[in-house]
């Protein structure tokens, strides 16, 4: 779990703490190859216990492909050295109105059952001396979302990166998503999807400036 009075790890230092992906202090002390090498034994000691052969030519290369993409691809976001630099850019177009990035696809895990959160995040922000380019704003959320997540932390993880890296507070973050692990399991229900908002600075004090946010993102 983080430790708030001890030192945080380094993916998510610049973070409140309340807001850190629970990690020990040494989760990056060995390397990508030996978690892999770790995962995929644990991982094929699962699969023989649920009494499936690894002999078959299907199945023998399961645990390596599992770990591999925990360690690469589900769990990237987790590696410090993946977080995305934000470049800033002078706004010599004088633009100040709201600008939305919408529909940015989310793909993320439930920290609770390790089973996908599939969705979509709508960011925007209100530009002063300099804006960003538009796929920094995509890559922040991938980010954040590849990693053993809860939505509600997620929201907030990426609204307080783009504060950071924006300079400004003047930012909302809106994501829905569905969760298989109430799609797949539990109660089985595949219709209902989960929405959770951020709204800094003149979005939480401006009702007209979040209907607008709103509107445009079709809500």
């Amino acid at each position: 779990m983080d430790n708030p009075s001890g030192p945080a790890p380094a993916t998510d230092s610049h973070l409140p703490p309340g807001l850190r992906t629970p990690l020990r202090d040494d989760a990056f002390a060995r390397s990508d190859d030996d978690k892999i090498a770790a995962i995929s034994g644990h991982f094929e000691a699962i699969m023989r216990e649920l009494g499936l052969d690894l002999t078959d030519d299907s199945l023998a290369g399961t645990p390596r492909r599992v770990a591999k993409m925990y360690v690469k691809e589900w769990f990237k976001g987790l590696d410090p050295a993946n977080r995305p630099e934000v470049r800033m850019f002078d706004n010599r177009y004088d633009y100040h109105q709201l600008l939305v990035e919408r529909d940015i696809t989310l793909f993320s895990c439930c920290e609770h059952h390790f089973v996908p959160i599939v969705g979509k995040a709508h960011v925007a922000y209100l530009p002063g001396e300099h804006v960003v380019g538009l796929s920094k704003l995509n890559r922040v959320v991938q980010y954040y979302a590849r990693r053993p997540q809860v939505q509600e932390r997620l929201t907030r993880q990426i609204a307080e990166e783009l504060k950071q890296s924006l300079g400004t507070d003047d930012v909302a973050v809106l994501i829905e998503a569905d969760h298989l692990c109430v799609m797949s399991r539990g109660v089985n229900d595949t219709s209902s999807s989960t929405l959770t908002s951020e709204y800094g600075g003149r979005f939480a004090t401006d009702e007209a400036l979040r209907r607008e946010f709103l509107r445009q993102i079709g809500k």
